[in-house]
């Protein structure tokens, strides 16, 4: 029974997943809406104009397989990031910099784990928030798995800080420019609108987060046989440490060059739009300033580089076999069939549960499209003359569709970002699912009484576009 019962290898899973997607396209009715170039140059679907194809077409095995090259030529962006961060944080590690580090973090924080946790999750969740950092966590999850192994911590709660600090900055965002501001755009509701409800509810938020962490890493530290991931090697390896270096003066110039180059990245997602290529070059950079730093030869330096980037093998074949399952969707034309069905039936209860009905949509369909402007772009058009039918603030819709986004891209699998930092800490799907579901269900229920709330005192209402009440939508008859 226990057989059965055993989670399959998260490579596995996600094949698995790929095989359901290419059955579903073969059942799921296929069909489109009619897209429209917005001034940005991104495209956005057309409300009302969802429809059939006239002649299905079949996926095939081979169509299956020829999927799993695409997928991960398609996600390569985000793959070799991923390797090439593994690459340069070795570097950093043969310098004696993490190691120092942690030894300073232990003075300070060694009998306060607590404080640890709370700090992670707030200053990642900030972070999120304010310019949609995701990816950038990478670098971070080997040094606080490394720090939580040091405290008698575990993988699990490294990685739940990290992840929990990242979904909920997503949910809760202020000012994200790649979610809310493209959201508020698409609503025509002014940008940066209703950010006193958002940042109310961020501290709150964050709490629940903080508190559902802490919960599981205080079991592990009343006895280690609780943690979740105590049949799994720790990713580094099981030397233990007893003593760690002094913080030297090229270890503070390394850790600074390292703040400096997150703000660098910052600033160029901020004000140039970067994304994952220059990302990767900034830390390429770092990693040539920390080898010279840290006094380590070019050859060194070479070997450490190459050594890291293999770490991260298993991590990058999952991220691209994750990228495989949307690709299959889209392919077989059954994305918008999914949005489209999705919809419909909110047209048919009250404007409460309506909302809270968007919000189990946009969290359904971030599974197919995890990319949070992506799903902007095709279910805002929709949400939008929705709400307006059923009397509902558009700026609820964006709040609706925030909060799907957000925490759903703490558990779905086909988020690449999320099987990065699962895969570098050593961590398999099903054992992090287990961890993550019940932070999700409190989330989700948080989050839909803010709606129902929300909706009750008309959030929004005053921001309402005059024309909001002209739709393409009619009610159902």
């Amino acid at each position: 029974m226990a057989k059965f019962l055993r989670v399959p290898h998260t490579l596995t899973l996600l094949f698995g997943m790929m095989v359901l997607a290419m059955i579903a396209t073969w059942i799921v009715p296929q069909g489109f809406f009619e897209t429209q170039t917005l001034a940005n140059g991104r495209s956005a679907v057309v409300p009302g104009t969802f429809a059939l194809v006239e002649e299905r077409q079949y996926l095939s095995p081979w169509q299956l397989l020829t999927a799993i090259p695409r997928a991960f030529a398609s996600a390569q962006d985000v793959i070799f990031f991923v390797m090439i961060l593994g690459g340069v944080l070795s570097i950093a590690r043969a310098t004696g910099t993490v190691d120092a580090l942690i030894g300073r973090l232990l003075t300070r924080f060694g009998e306060k784990p607590h404080m640890l946790i709370f700090m992670v999750v707030f200053c990642f969740a900030m972070a999120s928030s304010a310019i949609g950092t995701a990816g950038e966590y990478i670098p971070f999850v080997l040094i606080l798995v490394a720090l939580c192994k040091a405290m008698r911590l575990d993988a699990m709660t490294a990685v739940g800080m990290t992840v929990a600090g990242y979904g909920i900055g997503y949910g809760v965002s202020a000012i994200n420019p790649f979610t809310v501001i493209i959201a508020q755009q698409i609503a025509e509701v002014p940008v940066l609108s209703g950010i006193e409800l958002r940042l109310a509810i961020f501290i709150p938020f964050v709490l629940i987060g903080f508190h559902h962490v802490w919960s599981y890493a205080k079991k592990v530290l009343a006895d280690p046989a609780n943690s979740m991931v105590a049949d799994l090697p720790c990713p580094l390896g099981d030397k233990q440490t007893a003593t760690y270096p002094q913080l030297a003066l090229n270890h503070k110039l390394i850790l600074a060059s390292f703040v400096g180059t997150i703000a660098v990245v910052a600033y160029g997602i901020r004000v140039h739009g970067w994304y994952l290529y220059e990302l990767s070059a900034c830390f390429v950079a770092w990693g040539l300033f920390t080898a010279v730093v840290g006094r380590i030869s070019a050859d060194t330096a070479a070997q450490k580089f190459i050594d890291g980037a293999m770490e991260l093998t298993t991590t990058a074949m999952l991220i691209g076999v994750a990228r495989g399952i949307s690709l299959i969707m889209e392919d077989g034309q059954i994305l918008h069939s999914l949005v489209h069905g999705m919809s419909l039936p909110l047209s048919y209860v009250g404007a409460e549960a309506a909302a809270v009905g968007m919000l189990v949509i946009q969290t359904l369909l971030n599974f197919f499209i995890p990319s949070g402007s992506g799903q902007a772009y095709v279910t805002m058009p929709l949400m939008v003359p929705l709400s307006d039918l059923l009397d509902i603030p558009r700026q609820v819709a964006v709040l609706a569709y925030q909060f799907g986004d957000g925490f759903s891209n703490m558990i779905i699998p086909t988020n690449a970002v999320l099987m990065g930092i699962i895969g570098i800490a050593g961590i398999p799907y099903g054992h992090w699912f287990r961890f993550c579901l019940p932070l999700l269900l409190k989330l989700m229920l948080a989050a839909s009484v803010v709606l129902v709330l929300a909706v009750v005192f008309d959030y929004g209402d005053s921001v309402q576009p005059q024309a909001a009440a002209d739709t393409s939508l009619s009610q159902p008859e």
